[in-house]
């Protein structure tokens, strides 16, 4: 592990690159192949390269350096290149709208503009002002494919393409750069200085630009290793966009932190290209979103397993089931030691079989605001539905919300600690918004503490609906009850105009092909699920959604635009 006496991005790429030289850092997975791999050296001096190439274009510290590409080897460099100029990242997701990159662009007041030749045509579509150099960072070009003991020779007639009001060039990177002692030549950076704003793309509708520092990210990713521990023998594959700061964090900073390799597949993760990729690669660890393995074990896990004779039978069951437990490993490579998961809630079906079959998986709890981790846990040791322990150096309070009804021992999650955002960018009120008087920060989220420190999370305390004689019925448990049929792809649950529960579903394929007897079905499933709840939690209707919900990056539905209380 790397050790730093400053808690910086600049510190971490610098030291990574002389610790860990010439171990595999990033490479990208196509066709069945490796491709564009990139030692620690290596990192250390495009970085270098690029950093200079930035300050060149007259980038000064603190000004803001937006990032819209897909996850690839250049990402990071883009990304500590910029904290070596001492530049702010403004990393925005590939899935986000012309107009909204325009729109952060313009809040975010950028002055430089890194994209790829993928990312070009939305760029282009948003219209961002020509006048800001844009930088094509998949575009470095390199003289001969290079080895390990050649990495100087590789990078001595490096270019990379740069436009120039509206006008493309390429530019060679500077030689100078190239000794890795060479690092004073940029700005000193600061534990509290700004590193990034992180535009969200909540389930609020109200996209915010989080500050987080330098002393943030590398907080979180430091305590993260009281759990996730991740060492140069690692090889990590990750699925997630490298703009949101779950990936960011957890499977950049940490990754680099501990000298440990990086793939990055060059498409969006579907079964046709994420089975072969993770067959060839045999991960040791990786973080997603619960959709991620809940679509796995619900199409490819589940109905093997029912199907298995041996299931039929109670004295032989154990056995099919830890025969899935075995396709469920072999799936993900047979090698897989960790398996984060976090971002949204988590099915209980799908969470009691991966405790049964003893699979890796280390669920966690966090936001954007809080770089992101608030707790979690390694794998195995946690009770069943929690999200793990506190991170080391974060405190936690449970406050109790004057619309709550039930226990007392259920409130709002509070935070403090050295992973909490410096505030919202260019936004005070907002900001003041977001925190106590005391200082803590209001996360939204219900949930509660166990006696051994465990925190569980009941659901968003804007999703909470409150019941005719005060109860507090939370959506996301009936939405993941729904989830689990075979009739519905995803779910949202409401409150009607009489206070009664709908929930609206998008119908799975199965369930499109059976419409002639679709309305018998969800009546059934109704009842089915309502045999489950609380008498004051049933619903009272099931609507069919014909579109699929609008989603954020971790695949949260977005509220905000459909029918409840937040609307």
């Amino acid at each position: 592990m790397v050790y730093l006496e400053k808690m910086t991005l600049a510190e971490l790429c610098h030291k990574a690159a002389v610790q860990y030289k010439n171990r595999t850092a990033f490479e990208i997975y196509r066709d069945g192949h490796t491709y564009n791999r990139i030692t620690y050296q290596e990192f250390g001096l495009r970085t270098r390269q690029c950093a200079a190439l930035l300050i060149t274009l007259g980038v000064k510290p603190g000004d803001r350096v937006m990032i819209c590409a897909e996850n690839r080897p250049e990402w990071p460099i883009a990304y500590f290149a910029s904290a070596l100029a001492q530049a702010v990242t403004v990393p925005v997701l590939t899935g986000f709208s012309p107009e909204q990159i325009k729109t952060i662009a313009r809040h975010a007041e950028i002055a430089v503009l890194c994209l790829t030749e993928k990312t070009s045509p939305r760029i282009s579509e948003a219209g961002i002002d020509p006048a800001i150099p844009r930088i094509y960072i998949d575009s470095i070009a390199e003289t001969s494919p290079g080895t390990v003991g050649s990495a100087t020779a590789r990078f001595e007639k490096a270019s990379i393409s740069v436009s120039l009001h509206g006008r493309e060039k390429r530019l060679p990177l500077r030689e100078r750069c190239l000794a890795p002692e060479e690092t004073e030549q940029f700005p000193e950076t600061r534990e509290a200085d700004l590193a990034s704003i992180i535009y969200t793309s909540g389930t609020t509708g109200n996209s915010k630009g989080v500050m987080l520092s330098n002393r943030n990210l590398l907080f979180n990713a430091h305590a993260s290793r009281s759990f996730m521990k991740i060492f140069p023998r690692d090889r990590l594959l990750s699925v997630i966009p490298l703009a949101h700061t779950y990936e960011c964090t957890l499977g950049l900073l940490n990754a680099v932190m501990n000298g440990a390799s990086t793939v990055y597949l060059d498409r969006p993760p579907s079964p046709s290209t994420l089975f072969p990729a993770i067959q060839a690669l045999r991960p040791t660890a990786m973080v997603t979103v619960p959709l991620f393995i809940e679509k796995i074990y619900q199409s490819r896990i589940a109905p093997a397993l029912k199907a298995n004779p041996l299931y039929r039978f109670p004295l032989t069951r154990f056995l099919a089931i830890t025969m899935a437990g075995h396709t469920l490993m072999s799936t993900f490579g047979g090698a897989i030691r960790f398996f984060g998961i976090g971002g949204a809630p988590f099915s209980e079906e799908t969470e009691a079989f991966l405790r049964k079959v003893k699979f890796p998986y280390a669920p966690g709890y966090g936001l954007t605001e809080t770089a992101p981790l608030v707790a979690g846990t390694g794998p195995y040791h946690f009770p069943f539905r929690s999200a793990g322990s506190v991170l080391p150096g974060v405190e936690v309070r449970i406050v109790p919300n004057q619309i709550l009804g039930g226990g007392a021992e259920e409130g709002e999650i509070q935070v403090r600690g050295p992973n909490v955002m410096m505030g919202y960018y260019r936004d005070e009120e907002k900001t003041q918004e977001a925190f106590t008087a005391d200082g803590w920060f209001k996360t939204g989220d219900l949930g509660f503490l166990d006696t051994q420190g465990h925190l569980f999370i009941r659901g968003r305390l804007k999703a909470m609906i409150l019941g005719p004689s005060g109860q507090n019925i939370y959506p996301e448990e009936i939405e993941h009850l729904l989830s689990t049929s075979s009739l519905v792809e995803d779910a949202l649950v409401y409150p009607g105009e009489k206070g009664e529960i709908v929930a609206l579903v998008v119908l799975s394929e199965k369930a499109q092909t059976m419409l002639a007897a679709i309305e018998d079905g969800m009546e059934d499933l109704k009842n089915r699920i309502n045999k489950r709840l609380a008498s004051f939690s049933r619903i009272h209707r099931i609507e069919i959604q014909r579109e699929p919900f609008e989603k954020t990056a971790t695949q949260k539905i977005k509220r905000f635009l459909y029918p409840g209380p937040q609307s």
